[in-house]
């Protein structure tokens, strides 16, 4: 009787992945992170405020979910449960120590948010005015998320520029749907004045790219379709 080969990492499932690694597998986890370290970095950064704080923040994120893979019970996606992890350390992180959001973005998010909602029009490399429009536009809406409270920060996040539906942030957030909504609602409230004067048409709103964070308080229902490897 031949043995079954055993199939590759990038064959495997999110779950098997993480079982993998509950059985000592040195090296599924790490691919399980690289199947979705840029949208748990667009989660990071945008909670956070600022590269510096989103990483350690990520960072404390997978490191508990690295030493609590084998509580997971299947009960979520495996996505879910990555997320929830990670806004969790994030939200710890905020509370902890009143993080202000100040520094600049990476040079590199462009190419790090590629699968996530963070993705620029392809015509700024060709187009250094309209590059440098939309990084200052993306910059005006981190400082403005962070005015708002942790737990309105993150649920805005996940909904209004995540693409997450109000029933999977809820299950993300760990509270209920009605929780979600009125915090989306509070904070798109405390928003719409700070991103006023970026207006409609800016760039980063153009067609064929996800919708900016910028619109978050007048077309809230306009999201990016979630993209997620399961």
């Amino acid at each position: 009787m031949r043995d079954v080969p055993t199939p590759s990492y990038g064959e495997r499932s999110d779950a098997e992945l993480l079982a993998a690694h509950v059985d000592g597998d040195a090296d599924a986890f790490g691919e399980l992170f690289t199947r979705h370290r840029d949208r748990l970095w667009a989660v990071a950064l945008r909670t956070m405020g600022n590269p510096t704080d989103a990483a350690d923040g990520l960072q404390d994120g997978m490191v508990a979910a690295f030493r609590r893979a084998g509580s997971f019970r299947g009960e979520a996606a495996v996505t879910t449960w990555l997320h929830r992890v990670v806004v969790n350390a994030c939200l710890d992180r905020i509370r902890a120590a009143k993080v202000r959001a100040a520094d600049a973005l990476p040079d590199d998010l462009e190419e790090r948010a590629a699968r996530g909602a963070l993705v620029a029009s392809t015509d700024d490399d060709h187009d250094p005015e309209a590059g440098a429009l939309a990084a200052e536009r993306r910059q005006v809406v981190l400082d403005a998320l962070a005015t708002l409270a942790p737990d309105q920060r993150a649920a805005l996040v996940l909904v209004d520029m995540e693409g997450y539906s109000v029933a999977e942030a809820a299950e993300i957030l760990d509270c209920a749907e009605g929780t979600v909504k009125s915090r989306c609602s509070r904070g798109r409230a405390r928003l719409a004045p700070l991103l006023a004067p970026l207006g409609p048409a800016a760039p980063a709103s153009a067609p064929g790219n996800p919708p900016a964070a910028a619109d978050v308080p007048s077309t809230s229902a306009a999201r990016a379709p979630p993209r997620r490897g399961r």
